[in-house]
C-alpha cells in the first residue's frame, strides 16, 4: 500500500495508494462508466497509452478470468493477448474477490502485466475534472524523483505524438475460419489456397477487440485480418471492415488510401467501427476533429437519424467526425443524443457504414449488434 500521486496537466493532484505494479506512467487521463468489465477494457487496445479511471465504486470484487486462447488464437476472455491501458484508477479496490471464473485477483494480473493500480482516489471529482476541463494528460508517481524522471525522459512525449494504431496492430496477416480454426502468413499467399465457399471479409486491423472477430465468425464469414497499413487490395474478398484502435486517426494515412482505392468497387460493403469510422470519413472526404470531453462510457445514447429509435452503446473515442465536411454522397447515420455530435456515416447509394460506438461491446451493452448482421446480409 505504497503512497502514489496522480498528477493532472493542470495542477491537479489525487493522492492515493498503489495496489498494482509500482512503476512511474504517464498518458491519457480517461474515465470509463462500466460497472463491470474491467478484464475486457483493460484488454482494449483502444486504451493504449491511456491512464484508465473507473468511476464505478467497487472494483476487483470478481478478480480475473484465466487467459486462455482459442484453437484460433484468439483469447477466450480477453479482448486481445495484454493489458493495453497504462494504468487503471479507482475509489476503492477489494482485495477479496469471488467469482466462479476468477483464477486471480486484479492486483496480481496487474503486477504480472506490470501494470500500476491506484486506490483510494476520489474518482467522482477526477471525472469531473476531466469533463469539465477536457481531455488531459496525466501521470503517475511515486516520488519525486519519479515526477522528474516523466518530465526528462522522452519515453513519455504528448499523447497525440504517438501512433498507437501501429503498436498495437498484427505485424503479419491472420485468416480465421468459422470452424475455430486460423492460420498465419507474412505475404498472403496462403490465401490462394481455396478454404470453402464461404463469404471473406478482409479486416483492417487498427487495434481489433476480439469480440469484433467473434461477431465476424459467429455469423459464418471467414476473416482476413490484416496489419493496418497493409494494401489488401490484391487478396480476394468480398467485404472490408475497418477496426476500433487507439489514438489519432490522422496518423493513420496509409490505412485511409486502402481504403479509397478499395472504394473504387462501388459494390463492395464496407463496415468502420470507430476508428474504422473516422477512416471511412477521412476516405470519403470528410475531417476529422479533436472532441474537447471524448465519449468514455458506456451508456453513451444514439439516435439513428431519421427515425425515433434511440440505442445505449459503449464508447471509447477522442475524435470525432465533422458532420459538415461529409460530401453530398454521404449522411450520418447515427447522432449522439448528449452532445450531438456524428455517431456513424452511411452512403447514399453504395453499401458503405459506419459506427463510432461499439457494437460488440465487451463488456456491453449488445443493443446495437444487429449492425454486424446487416454487414453480413450486404456481402
Amino acid at each position: 500500500m505504497r503512497d502514489v500521486t496522480l498528477i493532472l496537466d493542470d495542477g491537479s493532484r489525487f493522492n492515493g495508494k498503489s495496489f498494482g505494479y509500482e512503476k512511474p506512467v504517464a498518458g491519457e487521463v480517461v474515465f470509463n462508466t462500466a460497472m463491470t468489465g474491467y478484464p475486457e477494457s483493460l484488454t482494449d487496445p483502444s486504451y493504449a497509452g491511456q491512464l484508465m479511471t473507473l468511476t464505478f465504486p467497487l472494483v476487483g470484487n470478481y478478480g480475473v478470468p484465466p487467459f486462455t486462447i482459442e484453437p484460433n488464437g484468439l483469447a477466450t476472455f480477453m479482448e486481445s493477448e495484454k493489458i493495453h491501458a497504462e494504468a487503471i484508477i479507482v475509489s476503492d479496490y477489494s482485495y477479496e474477490y469471488s467469482h466462479w471464473n476468477a483464477v486471480e485477483s486484479l492486483a496480481d494480473w496487474l503486477k504480472r502485466e506490470k501494470i500500476p493500480g491506484i486506490t483510494g482516489i476520489d474518482t467522482r471529482e477526477l471525472t469531473k475534472v476531466l469533463r469539465e476541463h477536457g481531455v488531459m494528460m496525466g501521470k503517475i508517481v511515486f516520488d519525486e524523483s519519479d515526477e522528474e524522471l516523466i518530465i526528462k525522459n522522452e519515453e513519455f512525449p504528448s499523447y497525440a505524438d504517438i501512433n498507437y494504431v501501429d503498436r498495437v496492430s498484427c505485424k503479419e496477416i491472420i485468416h480465421y475460419f468459422p470452424d475455430g480454426t486460423s492460420n498465419c502468413s507474412a505475404t498472403g499467399s496462403s490465401f490462394l489456397i481455396p478454404h470453402s465457399s464461404l463469404k471473406k471479409v478482409v479486416l483492417v486491423d487498427c487495434g481489433v477487440k476480439t469480440n469484433i472477430i467473434r461477431c465476424l465468425l459467429k455469423r459464418n464469414v471467414e476473416v482476413i485480418r490484416v496489419p493496418w497499413n497493409y494494401d489488401f487490395n490484391g487478396l480476394e474478398f468480398d467485404g472490408l471492415f475497418i477496426s476500433n484502435g487507439p489514438g489519432d486517426p490522422d496518423t493513420c494515412d496509409a490505412a485511409v488510401q486502402n481504403v479509397r482505392k478499395a472504394m473504387a468497387n462501388e459494390k463492395l460493403p464496407i463496415f468502420g467501427i470507430c476508428m474504422g469510422n473516422q477512416l471511412l470519413s477521412k476516405a470519403g472526404g470528410a475531417k476529422i476533429y479533436k472532441l474537447k470531453y471524448g465519449h468514455r462510457s458506456h451508456n453513451q445514447p444514439v439516435r439513428m437519424v431519421g427515425t425515433e429509435r434511440c440505442f445505449i452503446t459503449s464508447q471509447n473515442h477522442g475524435y470525432a467526425v465533422d458532420n459538415n465536411t461529409l460530401g453530398t454522397d454521404w449522411e450520418p447515420l447515427f447522432i449522439n443524443m448528449n452532445d450531438g455530435s456524428n455517431e456513424g456515416i452511411k452512403h447514399k447509394k453504395n453499401p458503405w457504414f459506419s459506427a463510432q460506438f461499439h457494437p460488440e461491446a465487451a463488456s456491453g451493452p449488445t443493443d446495437t449488434e444487429f449492425l454486424f448482421d446487416e454487414f453480413v446480409k450486404l456481402l
